[in-house]
């Protein structure tokens, strides 16, 4: 006999996650499955920032700035514990846009948000200011502004382990084999054998949305435009807790960030792609080209030598026919199919604006009762540099985690600085200490 919830939520990243939440608190029998961890694919991928955007702004979409930036101040307040503030540096140099409006764009980034929520933008003469330092001379004049880091996948397990402590079921390498339509209800059969309904149906699937709605048999005038963005983490750069903000030749930006204490992160390139989402990886030529843009700015430029990790992650994008892969829309956008029991799908989107998002599918669906605006998120373990035995039982258990790869590289960092062999000891341990089966090794 099938197990019936509410709503069933296909998809484990930052939006599923969010999604799975929000209804779980206003009353639903809540189910969400992924097929491989959470946070697996895109949202552990990203720049690592929670931001309004500040290069959206010369695309004119204040919209999306504006929503960034209230949900950025939303999220310091309920994850202090997670988001934490950060001072970036934006160096002016001749022949790249000007400075009037890049101070006109800094003006309206303080205020869009609603002014005082972060320190507000100061010009600066970067000889005489020890955040200069590191910069090679190219520039005599910056600009320091606010915005907010954020560990992707943590914040993503936190809003995941919220959804679970509202009642909502989760299932993590569990894939959806069928969904059909009935009369009342969508019957989902899962790759562990279960069989559910649901009488609401959330296809959350980032990148592989396209694959879910075919899967359902549902039809969509919505287009998906998959792209894929890379960083580098390498040795750390520069003194400081400050990031910077670099203009490239092409037009594009460039954040350099302080990482996980040792490291710095650099990122991010945008390059359209048509492959396996899950197969995306850092190519030769992005590499070269984040420590060419790099190399333009700092006075002591990582090499390739330098490069701790890769990684790569692909934006699954609301395809609004923009020219470039750079002036896609972050914008979020729902296609909502109430032809039978309801099937909503999720395009497009960024990290920052999950909560908004998820509030948004929630009252679309016509489910009353919104209430994480003013909601906290629960907090995790702290761990060090090395791992307990306690510390691995509190990932399975509570986290989800059920190999070696999720605790090194989602649930902590300690990948950076792990030894070769340390996947093998690791997924050893997991199944001793916190007694997972042979098969989830």
């Amino acid at each position: 006999m099938s197990m019936r919830f509410d709503l069933a939520v296909i998809g484990g990243g930052i939006n599923g996650a969010g999604i799975a939440r929000d209804a779980a608190g206003r009353g639903l029998k809540v189910f969400l499955c992924d097929k491989g961890d959470l946070a697996g694919a895109t949202s552990s991928a990203s720049s690592k920032m929670i931001h309004g955007g500040l290069r959206y702004l010369e695309q004119y979409d204040f919209k999306l700035v504006r929503e960034s930036l209230a949900e950025r101040a939303m999220l310091l307040r309920s994850a202090p514990h997670l988001v934490r503030p950060m001072r970036f540096v934006l160096p002016h140099a001749p022949g790249l846009r000007p400075r009037w409006m890049v101070r006109a764009g800094l003006f309206l980034y303080d205020h869009l948000g609603g002014a005082g929520a972060l320190p507000g933008t100061e010009s600066i003469r970067l000889a005489d200011d020890r955040r200069g330092a590191p910069l090679n001379g190219r520039a005599r004049h910056g600009f320091v502004y606010s915005d907010c880091v954020v560990d992707d996948a943590r914040l993503t397990v936190a809003v995941a382990r919220d959804a679970a402590l509202h009642g909502a079921e989760i299932a993590t390498r569990t894939a959806l084999v069928s969904a059909k339509r009935g009369p009342v209800a969508w019957h989902l059969t899962l790759s562990d054998g279960r069989e559910i309904e649901a009488g609401i149906f959330v296809n959350a699937a980032g990148p592989w949305a396209a694959d879910i709605q075919r899967l359902a048999g549902l039809r969509s005038s919505a287009r998906l435009r998959l792209v894929k963005g890379s960083h580098i983490v390498t040795r750390r750069l520069y003194d400081g807790d400050h990031a910077y903000l670099f203009q490239n030749d092409d037009r594009r930006v460039l954040f350099v960030i302080p990482y996980e204490r040792d490291f710095t992160l650099i990122g991010t390139t945008d390059v359209p792609y048509d492959g396996d989402p899950g197969a995306a990886e850092i190519s030769g030529a992005e590499t070269d080209y984040l420590l060419a843009a790099t190399a333009r700015w700092l006075r002591d430029p990582p090499r390739a030598a330098d490069i701790a990790w890769g990684y790569a992650g692909v934006r699954p994008l609301y395809d609004d026919g923009a020219g470039s892969a750079s002036a896609v829309t972050r914008d979020y956008v729902f296609d909502l199919d109430t032809d039978g029991p309801p099937a909503l799908s999720v395009f497009g989107g960024k990290l920052t604006t999950f909560r908004r998002l998820a509030e948004h599918a929630l009252d679309r669906l016509g489910i009353p009762g919104a209430w994480t605006a003013t909601a906290t998120l629960p907090q995790g373990r702290e761990v060090g540099t090395e791992l307990s035995d306690a510390d691995l039982r509190w990932f399975v258990d509570e986290e989800w985690a059920r190999t070696a790869e999720d605790v090194l590289w989602r649930r902590t960092k300690l990948g950076l600085t792990a030894g070769r062999d340390s996947a093998a000891r690791l997924s050893a341990r997991m199944a001793g200490a916190a007694g997972l089966p042979a098969g989830q090794r």
